[in-house]
C-alpha cells in the first residue's frame, strides 16, 4: 500500500479522474456508491505515482509513511474495503 485516504474525503472524485491504473474505488457509477463514506485505494493496484495527492482539495490522501498517528487506522480501512 503506497496511499491512504482518510475520513476528510468528500468524494469529489477528483482523484479517481487523476489516477492512471483506476485503483481508486468505488466509482461514481458503482451501485454502492452512494452508501460508503468517502473514496479508497486498492491497496495492491496502487502503483505509487502520487497524482492523486495533489488533485485532492481536503488533503484526505497521504503517503503511507506519513500517514499521521491519528489517522492510522485508515490503512485498515483501506485495505478492507476491498477485503
Amino acid at each position: 500500500m503506497a496511499y491512504v485516504i482518510t475520513d476528510s474525503c468528500t468524494k469529489d472524485n477528483l482523484c479517481v479522474e487523476a489516477c492512471p491504473v483506476s485503483c481508486i474505488h468505488p466509482m461514481e457509477d458503482a451501485p454502492n456508491y452512494a452508501e460508503v463514506p468517502q473514496l479508497y485505494i486498492h491497496p495492491t493496484e496502487c502503483i505509487d505515482c502520487g497524482a492523486c495527492v495533489p488533485v485532492c482539495p481536503t488533503n484526505s490522501i497521504y503517503v503511507l509513511e506519513e500517514l499521521p498517528e491519528d489517522k492510522a487506522e485508515y490503512a485498515e480501512i483501506n485495505a478492507n474495503y476491498f477485503a
